[in-house]
């Protein structure tokens, strides 16, 4: 059976791509002053104190976090280690509306993965059709300079690619914590990805010896943290059990325009004509993903 998307499962979709929208944003402000892997760190330890102080150890908190750790150490690993890292990294050499727009590929990657792993979200020729349309519009969006040399912005491009398939394995493993309450997900994985990271910035980036930086610098990481990790989670979550790993991952659909739309107003960047085209035909991929537009076309021909 084929899990559908209602419209409570919509407005969830909306609110989480204008959210995950702002991340890019608020990511590309902190990079410029922060090392990718020490943000990573910040992001994911600061939304973790943040959903413990919001749960207080309700709903079976420490018990399932106890029974489920390997678990969760994976969760954490390829939802947040590897993509926000990924991420970060490619910030420091494109915008936040390009890596918007890559990022925008995962569904795509999902779909293939979920195709592989799972049985109730099999490919279909419509979803096939969907993928096809999607990977062209990534090759476009990345321009000929893809094919000329791996120079700083490619390298930076596909370091964001490589974050999206990434996305892709968490939204099917995710799958696995059905019935557990999202919150309790979100803190898992968010924990986790915690413990994941001390080790990694203690070697690599040296936290400690870094300059403190400006105070729009330090609200653009707690927002980043608060509002675009540990609500954004949530609402995740609730969306992958209710719809599926594919219908969740199509609110990568709705994260460039607002992104875009930020970076425009206050970074001063700008949407290219290739990007835009990309974009484009990424959106027509996911759309016919979805279906349901050429469903009520033979509806109602």
């Amino acid at each position: 059976m084929q899990n559908r998307l209602t419209l409570s499962t919509w407005l969830m979709l909306v609110t989480l791509g204008l959210i995950w929208g702002a991340s890019f944003f608020f990511a590309r402000i902190a990079v410029v002053w922060i090392p990718p892997l020490t943000l990573v760190f910040l992001r994911v330890v600061l939304a973790a104190i943040a959903l413990h102080l919001y749960l207080h150890g309700r709903n079976g908190l420490f018990r399932i976090l106890a029974a489920r750790w390997r678990s969760f150490l994976v969760l954490g690993a390829i939802n947040n280690v590897i993509p926000f890292s990924l991420i970060f990294m490619g910030q420091t050499q494109i915008g936040a509306g390009l890596a918007a727009i890559l990022n925008a590929t995962t569904p795509l990657w999902t779909l293939i993965i979920a195709n592989v792993v799972t049985e109730d979200e099999k490919m279909t020729t419509t979803r096939t059709l969907g993928c096809i349309l999607g990977l062209v519009g990534m090759l476009v969006l990345t321009g000929p300079s893809a094919l000329s040399g791996f120079d700083a912005h490619i390298w930076a491009q596909l370091a964001v690619v490589g974050a999206a398939i990434s996305y892709g394995f968490a939204a099917t493993f995710a799958k696995s914590f059905r019935g557990v309450a999202p919150t309790i997900v979100a803190t898992g994985q968010l924990s986790a990805s915690s413990l994941i990271m001390i080790p990694l910035i203690c070697i690599i980036d040296q936290p400690w010896t870094l300059a403190f930086p400006p105070i729009e610098v330090v609200g653009a990481v707690i927002l980043l943290a608060v509002l675009s990790t540990s609500v954004a989670y949530i609402l995740y979550f609730r969306i992958i059990a209710d719809a599926g790993a594919t219908n969740g991952s199509l609110v990568t659909l709705l994260v460039p325009p607002s992104a875009i739309l930020l970076g425009v107003l206050f970074l001063g960047e700008t949407l290219t004509i290739h990007a835009a085209l990309g974009l484009a035909l990424i959106a027509a991929g996911l759309l016919v993903i979805d279906g349901r537009l050429l469903h009520r076309r033979r509806f109602h021909a």
